[in-house]
């Protein structure tokens, strides 16, 4: 993704926390946001900002932004202020963003340049984890069924 701010490897070591993917675990929400987000096509959802601008200051990735809305959507941290500390502080959101901390007012721009599109992917989301839910609650009894003498 030239042109963009990049995001530090998650796998990569550090003094404290050596990987952060070791504090997040496999059934942690922030997983399942970050599958979510990385399936959708935002060009098509008409998301600014996804072909970079060829002068100026690299931008953050459009997906980036999208996967801290949604985090601030679902543990109801709305205010773009409470998001960026989130960012700065909160190991799931540093695992989700690939340690990348947008300030206040990007998180603000953002939103308030994607109204449309952000109102497209909450929806979508909302019906994707009632799917998740009625899949899972359907597979379960069927794998215990399955798994009988």
């Amino acid at each position: 993704m030239t042109r963009f701010v990049e995001e530090a490897d998650r796998g990569q070591r550090t003094l404290l926390p050596k990987c952060l993917d070791d504090f997040i675990d496999e059934s942690n929400p922030v997983r399942v946001i970050d599958v979510f987000v990385d399936a959708l096509d935002l060009a098509e959802m008409s998301f600014d900002g996804v072909e970079p601008a060829a002068t100026g200051r690299p931008s953050y990735h459009p997906s980036v932004l999208l996967k801290l809305y949604i985090y601030g959507y679902l543990n109801r941290v709305q205010s773009s202020r409470r998001l960026e500390r989130e960012a700065g502080r909160n190991v799931e959101v540093m695992w989700l963003l690939g340690r990348l901390a947008p300030d206040h007012k990007t998180i603000a721009d953002f939103r308030k340049d994607n109204g449309l599109a952000l109102r497209k992917v909450c929806a979508r989301f909302v019906s994707s984890a009632v799917r998740w839910v009625f899949w899972r609650h359907r597979a379960l009894p069927l794998m215990a069924a399955s798994s009988r003498p």
